[in-house]
């Protein structure tokens, strides 16, 4: 019952964290080009691979603030959750360290590009190759820069890492 308590509690923490890190920097967080700062947190999901509940969970809340209506829920939410998916295999396949958290940023970087620059695609009319490598360099610059310093950093903590830890 602890441990069910546990995850309810950290997936609720960080589903309200990306939220509000999301509604905080929401001039920079929704539109074409866009660096939301929450999807530092996707990389969370890394250290401990359960916490993709509360990152897709975070997504949705914070994307029902999108000027872009409801199908930016639907789509953010798909690209999160394809990126979550990506990160805990490579987290399993090549254990946890730094070369794999570098080639985990990029399946955020990849599901965001693709599935958020085609819904901008839908939505204004505006080409895909652009829509794809605009929210893709922010992704990029967000996650696989910032998102793995600040992660490798606490990798390198095995107090903390433990204490993330849902075990």
């Amino acid at each position: 019952m602890k441990k069910d308590n546990q995850f309810i509690t950290r997936t609720a923490l960080i589903a309200a964290a990306y939220a509000a890190l999301t509604y905080a920097f929401a001039w920079m967080s929704y539109e074409q080009i866009q660096f939301r700062i929450s999807e530092v947190l996707v990389l969370f999901a890394f250290i401990e691979p359960r916490y993709g509940l509360g990152l897709v969970l975070g997504c949705i809340l914070a994307n029902l603030a999108s000027p872009l209506g409801i199908i930016d829920i639907a789509v953010g939410s798909f690209a999160t959750f394809l990126a979550v998916v990506f990160i805990a295999q490579i987290r399993r396949l090549f254990g946890l360290n730094k070369k794999a958290l570098i080639i985990a940023s990029l399946g955020p970087v990849i599901s965001n590009a693709l599935l958020v620059g085609a819904e901008l695609t839908y939505l204004f009319n505006t080409p895909f190759l652009l829509n794809v490598f605009y929210v893709g360099a922010g992704e990029f610059a967000v996650v696989a820069l910032i998102g793995t310093v600040v992660v490798n950093t606490i990798m390198k903590n095995n107090i903390l890492v433990e204490r993330l830890s849902l075990n």
